[in-house]
């Protein structure tokens, strides 16, 4: 039989019982006069060697398990990113909730500071200029400079 003979051309090694893997292999298909005849060769007509029923030329010389394993990591491999997506999102809204629960508040009016005012209010180092309002917003610090003059 001239399947048997050129086995080691075609013969797929299994991969965890899911597919088999065709690297370096020839896919090796015959047809037959009759089969084209009867079905056409858009038909059914094909027997690749090592498969046990007629297939289309594209579904005989394709490896639709492999295709199907494929599909299904990249939809395993898509569902964890989105829900790493999501737990990154979650750990980033609650640092902005940790973050704007820190946030000063100004002693004169009540309100938040804004991020320029905060960070002028926070020690910079040895050289940095003293802040003389501390604890009131831009507004009341500058009402209060005004107060004092």
């Amino acid at each position: 039989m001239d399947a048997e003979l050129t086995r080691r051309h075609w013969q797929g090694h299994d991969y965890d019982g899911d597919f088999h893997m065709y690297d370096g292999k020839l896919p090796i298909v015959a047809t037959g006069m009759k089969h084209l005849q009867e079905h056409g060769p858009a038909g059914a007509v094909v027997r690749r060697f090592g498969r046990p029923h007629h297939q289309t030329l594209i579904e005989a010389i394709g490896n639709p398990r492999r295709e199907a394993y494929d599909a299904r990591k990249q939809a395993e491999y898509a569902a964890r990113r989105r829900e790493h997506q999501q737990e990154v999102r979650c750990i980033a809204a609650q640092h902005r909730a940790e973050r704007e629960a820190r946030r000063p508040v100004c002693v004169g009016c009540g309100t938040r500071f804004t991020d320029e005012r905060w960070k002028a209010i926070e020690p910079a180092g040895w050289g940095a200029r003293w802040e003389t309002h501390p604890h009131l917003c831009e507004n009341c610090k500058q009402r209060a400079i005004t107060t004092e003059r």
